[in-house]
């Protein structure tokens, strides 16, 4: 067994360099019993993705579980969780823009995103839900109202956090470059995913509501679908 080390040059990729290393190696023709096998940051770095892509999912599940306990609905958790293909919008042009590549930094950026950008959208949803119940509005009404209100607050907690992230992101102080490629995918998916929750959120509900009242309607015995019941001032 033989064992080459080699040390990369300043900027260069681990993953592209592999990719190059093996395009080369596959023109070798290699003895019988003999074969090539990358090890040392490039295993670690295959292993930290697979561990991740697992945090990933169970992060999702662990989320959706929560917000249907607290929402008590199956529906609502769905619409919620459109929020979070969004950050892709914001994430992708954010690593080309200041030419961060995708590491083990950019990666947690993404598992903290998944976190992070359901906030706004739950924080709408259920404003929408009490509109209905306490006031009586009807599905547009409420939809506008809950825009309408929650708008500021949604905005400030996202400034807040961005602007939080800053210095990080620009590498300020010791040893934050180590961790600028977080704070920038966190920036630029956050930024992204709350303009368009403020829009795709309300237009999914009004959808989904919809759509569960046919279903509903035909179906009259399926109790378990999801409904929002009005409760008219006044009432008990």
């Amino acid at each position: 067994m033989t064992y080459i080390s080699a040390t990369l040059e300043s900027g260069a990729v681990l993953g592209e360099v592999v990719q190059r290393a093996r395009a080369d190696l596959a023109q070798m023709e290699m003895p019988d019993g003999f074969s090539i096998q990358f090890g040392g940051e490039y295993r670690e770095q295959q292993k930290a993705q697979t561990d991740f892509q697992i945090a990933v999912i169970m992060a999702l599940i662990l989320i959706y579980m929560v917000m249907a306990g607290q929402f008590e609905r199956f529906l609502d958790p769905l619409i919620v969780m459109f929020s979070v293909p969004l950050v892709l919008i914001g994430v992708l042009p954010t690593l080309v823009i200041t030419n961060t590549t995708v590491n083990i930094q950019s990666v947690m950026g993404l598992v903290m995103l998944i976190g992070i950008v359901v906030n706004n959208a739950i924080v709408l949803v259920d404003y929408i839900n009490l509109m209905r119940r306490e006031r009586g509005l009807g599905l547009i009404d409420a939809v506008a109202e809950a825009g309408r209100l929650r708008l500021r607050p949604i905005l400030m907690t996202t400034l807040t956090t961005v602007l939080g992230l800053v210095p990080l992101a620009l590498g300020i102080g010791s040893g934050a470059e180590i961790q600028a490629a977080l704070a920038r995918v966190v920036i630029g998916g956050l930024i992204a995913s709350t303009l368009v929750t403020l829009v795709l959120i309300p237009v999914a509900y009004v959808a989904a509501d919809k759509a569960s009242e046919r279903v509903r309607a035909r179906l009259p015995n399926w109790s378990w679908l999801p409904t929002t019941e009005r409760i008219q001032p006044g009432q008990a």
